[in-house]
């Protein structure tokens, strides 16, 4: 148990401890409803944001795709990444580095490894990201006029000019749209609204609590 301790907090496990807290922290953030799962990050599909740089957008993009970690949000690769990076070093840190007879080479070693876990978790991430991104497949009506002026349930802590879910029930299925409100409004987890009108260059809805439509 010392071992393991020590390969925690210790170089280079404790830069990914650090960044596992940070990650650790956002997800309960996230299962709060204070944060967006997806609508917080980059989204990991390769599209284009009309508020971004294209060119820094295609080049994190060209990344993503040619490591195959696309297809979930940003923030669940991320996690992955720091997680799957963080129990290789871990390991390392237990196991290896107690072998090293010297501060200087366990310095040397201690980088080695670091690197080593960063470029381990990539491709355990990408095979664990397959099964996955079925959950986050975007649906996009068909027609996303025929939305418009139906009834939907917000999934999110809360709806305001950036972030937003709802589901909508439709021929039986549960669709999970990107939704916006102005604020201040009474929109919340669970609240159910109606569908005003849709955005064909942002790819959302307008949404407003049933109350606030006179």
């Amino acid at each position: 148990m010392g071992n393991f301790m020590d390969a925690v907090v210790g170089y280079p496990t404790a830069i990914y401890t650090v960044l596992l807290g940070v990650v650790v922290i956002y997800w309960v953030l996230a299962v709060l409803g204070m944060v967006d799962i997806e609508g917080s990050g980059i989204d990991v599909d390769v599209q284009t944001h009309a508020d971004g740089d294209t060119s820094d957008v295609g080049q994190l993009a060209s990344y993503v795709v040619a490591f195959g970690l696309n297809g979930v949000p940003f923030s669940v690769a991320v996690s992955l990444l720091v997680l799957v990076a963080w129990t290789v070093s871990c390991l390392g840190g237990e196991w290896l580095l107690p072998l090293v007879p010297t501060m200087l080479l366990k310095l040397v070693a201690g980088t080695v490894l670091f690197v080593a876990s960063a470029a381990i978790a990539i491709p355990v991430t990408a095979v664990a990201i397959r099964p996955l991104r079925g959950l986050f497949v975007s649906h996009t009506a068909v027609s996303n006029a025929a939305l418009v002026g139906q009834a939907c349930r917000v999934v999110t802590g809360v709806v305001n000019e950036k972030d937003g879910r709802a589901e909508i029930s439709r021929r039986g299925a549960s669709l999970n749209i990107r939704v916006w409100a102005p604020t201040p409004n009474t929109l919340k987890r669970g609240s159910h609204a109606l569908i005003l009108e849709y955005d064909e260059v942002a790819g959302r809805y307008l949404i407003a609590a049933h109350e606030d439509i006179v």
